[in-house]
């Protein structure tokens, strides 16, 4: 006869970094218009951009993207972008120092930038400076107040920070963002902070 072993259930993790794809006039489309070619890949005739080079081979997961974001770079081609891409290498390949210098040289060049204010957000996580973490998840909202991720990762780390009725809210937020099917873990940790709260 088996004996069935439970085991515990894993604690929420947070949604990790997110890379940054083409942002030009051809990656967005009018109002309204469908994406027929979704799964495909549009082919230039004229000679990729050291970005558009450096993401394909960032997808493919070629170590060389990392020289073509360097030289997308030296190009001033899509700059930011590729300083923020570059900052996910480097925080991947546990270079935090040099991950956090490109992220920031992306907010040198554009203060807005989303995805390095998200992914700056994670890497302080990550490292354990909470406040900071606060600052760049509370910053990526106020940029992209639709984007899940940010609203749950901000709900961990205001919980993390004993900071539970804005955890709370937070991960409220982040239920109202995303399928029934997604919000599980969060509702699970909403009622666990809800019941420390009557303690």
């Amino acid at each position: 006869m088996a004996k069935v072993i439970q085991f515990p259930s894993p604690g929420p993790e947070k949604f990790g970094f997110k890379p940054v794809r083409k942002k030009g006039k051809s990656a967005k489309l009018k109002s309204g218009q469908l994406n027929l070619f979704n799964t495909g890949k549009v082919v230039s005739l004229n000679q990729l951009t050291y970005f558009e080079e450096a993401l394909m081979l960032d997808d493919l997961g070629d170590t060389k993207a990392k020289d073509f974001y360097l030289k997308s770079i030296e190009a001033g081609d899509f700059v930011a972008d590729a300083y923020c891409n570059l900052g996910i290498i480097e925080s991947q390949n546990g270079n935090s120092t040099r991950a956090i210098d490109c992220f920031t040289n992306c907010l040198k060049e554009n203060p807005r930038h989303f995805e390095a204010h998200y992914n700056l957000a994670n890497l302080y996580a990550e490292l354990g400076n909470l406040s900071l973490a606060k600052v760049h998840y509370q910053i990526s909202i106020e940029l992209e107040p639709h984007f899940p991720n940010g609203h749950f990762n901000l709900g961990l780390t205001l919980a993390i920070n004993k900071e539970i009725q804005e955890a709370i809210q937070s991960l409220s937020l982040y239920c109202k963002l995303v399928a029934p099917q997604e919000r599980v873990q969060a509702e699970k940790l909403i009622l666990s902070l809800s019941q420390s709260l009557g303690n």
